[in-house]
């Protein structure tokens, strides 16, 4: 079939190779990812994708949906990719406590809508980052370990089904449905909107301290000693940092939700290591969640890898704190547990594991295989301290989504896979099959 017939079904607008524009859109957030695929769609409204889904499937091809890129691995040969990055818009029914947000929208709009009304959603460390993709695959976000999984928090998603037609799934409709859409990734349905509950935030502190790299021993027992107690509404996260031409550098993150006086009593014990050379901690809107990391907000060339760790003994510590960091940008620990670790109502089952390490370097073809291959060392060198379970939403190109979770859970995505779309016209990032 030819994309012109395409051109002529739908409001939004249809690229193939050679048109101007088309490489810009089939570039995915992490610039190293290589995509090409047969078209790209920018859908306009829920209409435009289900007819980009009927028109896939009666040409035989598959659709990819990505409303911002992100967790792109290039495996689209063929595919038509639909962005749904202008299906944003962003409702907030501050009584029910609950957002309707369209496909497209990220969690700084979110985050801002339900702001103003003295609410949060389970919003990650970046902004720019889409609510669709990161609830689909889970979402890790600050707030987990006091209210769980983000997919844990939807109510509904309007969907376009693999035969191209609109639906809306809840518990009452299909709640098998519901179950691998709330975590189990976006292999069963184009979603087009979702709804989901937000939570009370009646105050945030956080921000990030850095030291000199001179003192990464000193913080990483800090960060041990801090994390040992800390109450479900206390996360912290710890870094080390080689930014290409500069020294080393060590941080902690902290986000408190609640009473920000009770969030800066807990971490004072950060006041009494010496030698900070910045500290941003400091009252806060949920608005503002991704000022604590200052994570970057245009796409850039990347590789990473993540792990979920059994403990931080000694042993741990000398494996990520023993050798430099280069040539990798980031060593980061996550504290997890708390709600993280209890049964939720998706696929996305529990997380045991109390804390996860993300090794991020960049993707430059000068640099690829040096930081692949500390990568790798650095995994080697944790042994038995890594599970070998990975967050969907962590997965790396190259990586599977059986990782992700259990042998029973696999199994029961793939056996609803086949059942709700036999033919794999709608493909996700890390597919189940």
């Amino acid at each position: 079939m030819d994309f012109e017939t395409l051109r002529g079904d739908i409001r939004g607008r249809v690229l193939t190779p050679g048109d101007t524009g088309f490489e810009q859109a089939a570039t995915p957030w992490n610039t190293t990812v290589a995509q090409r695929p047969a078209a790209v769609v920018e859908a306009a409204t829920a209409g435009d994708v289900a007819a980009v889904v009927r028109f896939a499937r009666a040409a035989g091809r598959f659709v990819v949906a990505q409303p911002t890129g992100h967790g792109a691995t290039g495996d689209i040969e063929n595919a038509i990719l639909l962005r749904t990055g202008q299906l944003n818009a962003v409702s907030i029914d501050a009584g029910a406590r609950v957002a309707l947000v369209g496909a497209g929208a990220n969690w700084g709009q979110v985050q801002a809508a339900a702001a103003e009304h003295g609410l949060t959603g389970l919003a990650g460390s970046n902004p720019v980052v889409g609510v669709t993709g990161y609830t689909l695959g889970g979402g890790l976000g600050w707030f987990g370990r006091k209210y769980g999984w983000a997919s844990n928090a939807v109510r509904a998603l309007e969907i376009v089904t693999a035969e191209g037609e609109p639906a809306r799934v809840t518990a009452d409709s299909d709640p098998e449905l519901l179950w691998a859409l709330c975590g189990g990734g976006g292999d069963f349905g184009v979603v087009t909107a979702l709804e989901f509950d937000l939570f009370p935030a009646p105050g945030l502190y956080g921000g990030r301290v850095m030291w000199p790299g001179t003192h990464a021993r000193e913080v990483w027992d800090l960060f041990r000693q801090l994390t040992s107690q800390a109450p479900d509404e206390l996360s912290v996260w710890f870094h080390r940092f080689q930014f290409p031409q500069a020294p080393e550098m060590v941080a902690l993150d902290v986000a408190y939700l609640g009473d920000p006086e009770q969030g800066r009593a807990l971490v004072a014990a950060i006041d009494g290591l010496d030698g900070a050379v910045s500290d941003s901690r400091a009252v806060m809107s949920v608005a503002n969640l991704g000022d604590i990391t200052t994570e970057p907000t245009t796409p850039s060339p990347s590789i990473s890898r993540a792990e979920l760790l059994t403990d931080l003994d000694d042993e741990v510590a000398e494996a990520l704190l023993g050798a430099p960091v280069a040539p990798l940008l980031n060593i980061q620990v996550r504290h997890l547990g708390g709600a993280l670790a209890l049964p939720g109502a998706g696929a996305r089952g529990p997380l045991t594991e109390p804390y996860a390490v993300y090794l991020l370097g960049l993707g430059l073809p000068q640099l690829r295989d040096a930081v692949t291959a500390k990568q790798f060392a650095l995994v080697e060198a944790l042994g038995a301290h890594v599970s070998g379970a990975k967050p969907y939403t962590f997965l790396a190109p190259g990586e599977s989504a059986a990782a992700a979770f259990d042998a029973d859970t696999i199994e029961r995505l793939r056996i609803l896979k086949r059942k709700v779309d036999a033919d794999n016209v709608i493909r996700a990032n890390f597919g189940v099959l």
